[in-house]
């Protein structure tokens, strides 16, 4: 028995990275064709679009790894029919329902290292990629993010550079502020002090300013400044999540907390991190099911092909949860868990009496 195990193990991990490798030449060049469509009308030199599709290419992989398993998985059960060796190893008494617990077995531990280890790896590089390439986008001049500091800004409009730092947002009003404003050669210009600024619109109404200039400062019971920046975008200015690890994720979300941020993206993010193990088992036995029903059929093409449609129809389902809890119609809990429940009950009702296929 241990034998077959160690036989069926092979295969699995053999179509794993054969798919593998053809998603990533694919990704890495659907990628590079985007990086040289960017850079386009900007003189830079062929190695630098390849490197960043290097870089960008893992997190665009881990994103399709629940439907890479599924087609491993029907590239698993492809070899057996093939050879009729799912013939002989249910002859040899190893059943399909023991073949199926090792596919979710292989599959869980792959998910777990996935998540650990792939995703560590991919999301630094994500980082790097979007360092590199900040300098050349539109928004390269503009800055948000959340520190155990409070909230930062970076803004420049008119010649200036504002950096912004507040301590707490209370629905429309940055709360605690202190903004400096440099020139055009980063000198300083003036720094200005307020506990309430009200940012409903680009027009920034800031209250109590107090304003520094050298050794000296005045009082303003209304002050306005023009930015780039209103409540809506930096309510909606978060990271890229992607380029986070795990404990990156967690910080973040504790840095949210205390700045009153609001964390669903945060949470939806980690909820989609530790539910991926899950995710992958989930798929890989909705594969194996619908390989063993239609096992009578000859043309791996037409297999390969209905597995490809129902991963268009689980991703839909998928980011349409994912919509829902983004935008709060749904708790990030249900977001997450109710696109694998419908799954679970779908491998369920499909598993009956596999031993019998």
């Amino acid at each position: 028995m241990r034998v077959y195990l160690k036989f069926l193990t092979s295969i699995f991990f053999k179509s794993l990275v054969y798919i593998l490798l053809v998603t990533t030449s694919l990704v890495f060049i659907l990628n590079f064709l985007g990086e040289l469509d960017f850079f386009q009308k900007i003189d830079i030199e062929t190695q630098f679009t390849l490197f960043l599709a290097f870089l960008n290419s893992p997190d665009m992989i881990f994103d399709m790894f629940p439907f890479i398993f599924l087609i491993t998985s029907q590239l698993f059960f492809i070899k057996l029919f093939n050879n009729n060796e799912l013939v002989t190893l249910k002859y040899s008494g190893l059943k399909n329902s023991k073949i199926i617990v090792l596919l979710a077995t292989l599959s869980l531990i792959t998910g777990v290292l996935i998540i650990t280890i792939f995703y560590f790896f991919s999301s630094n590089l994500k980082n790097f990629y979007l360092e590199l390439k900040s300098p050349y986008t539109n928004d390269g001049k503009y800055l948000a993010v959340v520190t155990k500091n409070g909230l930062w800004i970076r803004d420049k409009i008119n010649n200036k550079t504002l950096v912004i730092n507040s301590l707490l947002i209370d629905e429309n009003n940055l709360v605690e502020n202190f903004i400096t404003e440099f020139d055009g050669e980063y000198n300083v210009i003036r720094n200005i002090k307020s506990n309430k600024i009200d940012v409903s619109n680009k027009v920034w109404i800031i209250h109590d300013a107090k304003i520094y200039k050298r050794n000296s400062y005045e009082n303003y019971k209304i002050l306005k400044i023009n930015t780039n920046f209103d409540y809506k975008r930096i309510n909606s200015l978060y990271s890229n999540l992607n380029s986070l690890n795990i404990f990156q994720l967690y910080q973040l979300r504790e840095n949210y907390n205390k700045l009153n941020y609001s964390i669903t993206e945060v949470d939806l993010q980690l909820l989609k991190l530790l539910s991926l193990p899950v995710f992958l088992v989930l798929m890989c036995l909705f594969s194996a099911s619908i390989m063993l029903k239609i096992k009578h059929l000859s043309s791996s093409t037409f297999k390969i092909t209905l597995g490809l449609f129902f991963s268009v129809i689980i991703y839909y389902l998928n980011n349409f949860f994912f919509v829902l809890g983004t935008t709060e119609k749904l708790t990030v809990s249900l977001s997450i868990l109710t696109p694998l429940l419908i799954l679970g009950f779908v491998n369920l009702v499909m598993l009956n009496k596999i031993n019998e296929k």
